[in-house]
């Protein structure tokens, strides 16, 4: 192993080991990756597009979408192309920086998923609860400043992160059983004492993760209190449907989060390393998979913005060709 000096027992690479066990059928595990990937790339950046350019949805509900798709974007990007790099070429090795930078990164991003589902669900009991005072009380400005708050505090809370796995004596080899730089699947190469970087990433998740939970199961409490008091049901139907979309996004994100988080911690040996490493990345792109398509599947006016969309460029080819 090469170290960057002789003291501080720290690598210059690290080797990605892909998913142990599972070395045969790497390339065909790579074409449904790669078929999610392209698929999330081409959804997000196109909901962005959507929302950039009809004027109708440029309300605080879809600017929220947008943030979360531009999220979506740079979380499955920070891993996905490094690891079809490993399944298709065999490039198993990383350098330490880039390690901690994609560490970070993963971190920082999952971080700001979370954080832009509880301002969803925010904006979600703003409108239903608030109908009045939804325009005052969710400005261009708020919404702003909601925003970079969010994008901070995923950074605040993760720097420590790099820090902390900087530190660690790295004598037990380089060799990290995943497919990319995942905090405790660093740290738990090291030969030194993890027990802090074990309780700051539990802290961590706590003050991310529990609290956009706890936020975001306030906020659907509350809505579903006001929407059962409403006297029609076609009012009640037609405020809860604003929420079906969001909701979806909520259970497409959380279980397999939740999945990789306590297995990762609680499940020990009992569950096979290479279904922890397929969850973490599945954990990684169901998301930005998945959200495009629910939301333009159950939100009315983002179906309708798309059916425009097509048939104003329809309208606009045929006017060239005529």
């Amino acid at each position: 192993m090469s170290f960057l000096n002789g003291t501080s027992l720290t690598p210059a690479t690290f080797i990605l080991n892909g998913i142990p066990g599972l070395e045969e059928v790497h390339m065909w595990i790579s074409f449904p990756l790669c078929t999610m990937y392209s698929i999330a790339i081409t959804g997000n950046f196109g909901l962005m597009y959507l929302i950039y350019s009809e004027e109708a949805l440029h309300r605080p509900m879809y600017i929220f979408l947008a943030l979360l798709s531009f999220t979506d974007v740079l979380m499955c990007t920070s891993t996905l192309p490094n690891t079809l790099c490993i399944l298709w070429f065999n490039l198993k090795e990383i350098d330490f920086k880039a390690c901690l930078a994609q560490m970070f990164s993963v971190h920082a991003f999952t971080g700001m998923e979370s954080g832009v589902l509880m301002l969803m669900a925010l904006d979600r009991y703003v409108a239903i609860c608030c109908p009045l005072r939804y325009a005052t009380l969710l400005t261009n400005s708020v919404v702003a400043k909601a925003g970079l708050l969010t994008f901070l505090r995923g950074v605040v809370l993760v720097i420590p992160f790099t820090f902390l796995t900087r530190r660690l004596p790295y004598c037990r080899g380089n060799v990290i059983r995943h497919t990319y730089c995942d905090h405790m699947s660093v740290a738990k190469i090291s030969c030194g004492n993890v027990k802090v970087n074990a309780i700051y990433g539990l802290m961590v998740a706590l003050l991310i993760g529990g609290f956009d939970i706890l936020c975001i199961t306030v906020s659907y409490t509350m809505i579903l209190r006001a929407v059962v008091s409403l006297s029609s049901a076609d009012a009640r139907q037609k405020a809860f449907s604003t929420c079906t979309a969001h909701i979806c996004a909520i259970v497409i994100t959380y279980v397999p989060a939740f999945f990789t988080f306590f297995t990762h911690r609680f499940g020990g040996h009992s569950i096979p390393p290479h279904i922890h490493i397929i969850m973490a990345n599945l954990y990684l792109l169901m998301p930005p998979t998945m959200n495009p398509i629910v939301y333009e599947i159950k939100t009315k006016q983002i179906r309708e913005s798309v059916t425009g969309f097509l048939l104003k460029g329809k309208d606009s080819s045929s006017q060239t060709f005529k």
